[in-house]
């Protein structure tokens, strides 16, 4: 279904979205349907996270992107919006939490997307509008806004350490406690906590003294430097091993994730009709996935 709304609407939703989110959620919805093969099929062409899997990691994957669009409105702001565009968030979502079985976004109602970037007004035209993702707070609480344009951008590129949606799905996860502060205390263990501040100061003084490959941005503020050092994890896990070896080990603790055994290249997957269907169906593509393609 494809949404689009007018930015002069953003006030209200956000007004409503405040009032609705002061009651705490009474229940959380689980799936209870299979997941859809076109689904399987979009996650298969876009992410590269998703491809590394194996087989039965690859359901719990699709079951937690399920989970999290069950409970968690994706929204167009003067941009139409797909399937594509929500299971990109989703994975978004997904991919930093994949290794905790019980982790429930419950800090979220709602993603706003917008066509590009903006600025501090919620405005897609003018100047300074260079903002292309943030977690909402205040009256905003419960809602992440995004730019369309980026959050396709992150995973059509895996080569440039860089993925707006995984980004500011880290500052939620980083606020679970709540406070954004570069110390998602929920994921690390106390023992940990003290190595991880001193490297960030290390990190951030590398960044200033340009001495860095990680994303200047990352230099801000501790909370930014998780974020954006986050998103190198993700996406180039093995160049981040190489270059930065301490921080990709308490990377790795913190997300209880080997990334350095995954295959993170990206696949130009090309499906003739007569090849076997990506779902696993065990039928030809033309007869499962691509039946509506011809």
């Amino acid at each position: 279904m494809v949404f689009v709304l007018s930015v002069a609407s953003v006030v209200l939703i956000a007004f409503f979205l405040f009032r609705e989110n002061n009651k705490k959620k009474l229940e959380w919805i689980v799936p209870k349907t299979v997941f859809n093969e076109d689904w399987r099929l979009i996650l298969t062409k876009n992410i590269v996270f998703y491809n590394s899997l194996v087989e039965d990691e690859k359901r719990r994957f699709e079951y937690k992107v399920q989970e999290f669009l069950l409970n968690c409105r994706i929204t167009g702001i003067e941009v139409s919006i797909d399937i594509t565009d929500k299971l990109l968030v989703a994975s978004s979502a997904v991919i930093p939490i994949f290794e905790f079985d019980n982790w429930k976004y419950m800090n979220i109602q709602e993603v706003l997307l917008y066509p590009a970037m903006f600025n501090t007004k919620f405005e897609t035209e003018g100047s300074a509008r260079n903002i292309m993702g943030m977690v909402g707070s205040g009256y905003m609480d419960g809602i992440m806004v995004l730019s369309k344009q980026a959050l396709r951008h992150g995973f059509e590129n895996e080569l440039d350490k860089k993925n707006t949606a995984i980004h500011e799905f880290v500052h939620l996860i980083d606020k679970s406690d709540g406070y954004i502060d570069g110390i998602p205390t929920l994921l690390l263990e106390k023992q940990y906590v003290i190595p991880w501040l001193d490297l960030i100061n290390k990190k951030i003084d590398e960044i200033y003294e340009k001495q860095s490959d990680i994303n200047p941005y990352g230099g801000t503020n501790k909370a930014e430097f998780f974020s954006v050092a986050s998103e190198y994890f993700f996406e180039r896990p093995k160049l981040l091993a190489r270059k930065h070896p301490d921080l990709y080990g308490l990377l790795e603790q913190i997300f209880n994730q080997d990334m350095l055994s995954k295959n993170m290249k990206k696949n130009n997957i090309r499906i003739g009709r007569n090849d076997p269907c990506p779902c696993k169906s065990g039928i030809k593509f033309k007869k499962c996935c691509g039946l509506n393609n011809d």
